[in-house]
């Protein structure tokens, strides 16, 4: 009866729905900085950021195993399950990577960041940051360190945040704005993509279990491979086509 209805049993897989209702608004806004640079890329440089959180445990995957009973084995070590983060920011006309890997994302470790993203491109007039909804990533003390921001969209602010950046921190005036994409809509961000390549290649199953500063050093690797840009990330992510990278409906 089933199978003349159609109907098979199958396995689920996580399904999410942005609630925003400013979601096809953001996009098009995206969209258009996109256009836009696509006529001076040099100078309007457009980035995609987002965070990564790895563990000194491998993950587990499918991969070739001889046939049988063998199994393909995530060994696990016996020692404290570290985690280590990366930032990065991907350019989208020519596929270069700026990243720092840090055992933290803290304020400041952004503020550095920003500052090394600014010095990745020294002919930018304007360097946008697309990126998700965190509010780590618009603080006072971030915010700080750009040139004024135009930020389109309200914002949710934590009740104790303070009002203006802490003292101490210079105001740098990086020539970088912040892009906000629709909140929780990480199918938005081409970037996803490239978290996934890498645990692909490098985490799912990894021999490292032992060796933490190797596995750190192996990451930082990977990702220096994209630093001059690569065309096949770009296919890779979604991004052979800038401008065609959400499918909106006609205005």
């Amino acid at each position: 009866m089933l199978k003349r209805l159609g109907i098979r049993y199958k396995q689920a897989r996580d399904y999410l729905r942005s609630p925003d209702e400013n979601y096809i608004a953001k996009l098009q806004e995206v969209q258009q900085i996109i256009q836009r640079s696509a006529e001076d890329p040099e100078h309007i440089v457009v980035l995609f950021l987002d965070e990564l959180t790895f563990y000194r445990q491998p993950s587990l995957a499918r991969a070739y195993e001889r046939s049988g009973k063998a199994q393909p084995l995530a060994r696990l070590g016996h020692r404290t399950n570290y985690t280590s983060r990366i930032v990065a920011g991907m350019e989208i006309w020519q596929g270069k990577v700026v990243y720092l890997q840090r055992s933290k994302i803290t304020l400041a470790t952004l503020r550095v960041y920003y500052q090394h993203l600014a010095d990745s491109f020294p002919e930018a007039e304007t360097i946008y940051v697309i990126q998700d909804n965190w509010p780590v990533h618009y603080h006072p003390d971030v915010l700080a360190v750009l040139m004024e921001q135009e930020l389109q969209w309200p914002l949710r602010k934590l009740q104790n945040w303070p009002a203006e950046p802490r003292k101490g921190i210079q105001s740098l005036n990086l020539p970088i704005k912040l892009v906000f994409l629709p909140s929780y809509a990480p199918w938005t961000n081409p970037i996803e993509k490239l978290w996934r390549k890498m645990k692909q290649e490098v985490l799912h199953l990894h021999r490292y279990e032992d060796h933490w500063d190797e596995l750190r050093d192996r990451m930082s690797n990977y990702l220096d491979h994209y630093s001059t840009g690569s065309a096949e990330l770009l296919h890779y992510v979604g991004l052979s086509k800038p401008e065609t990278l959400y499918k909106l409906p006609a205005s």
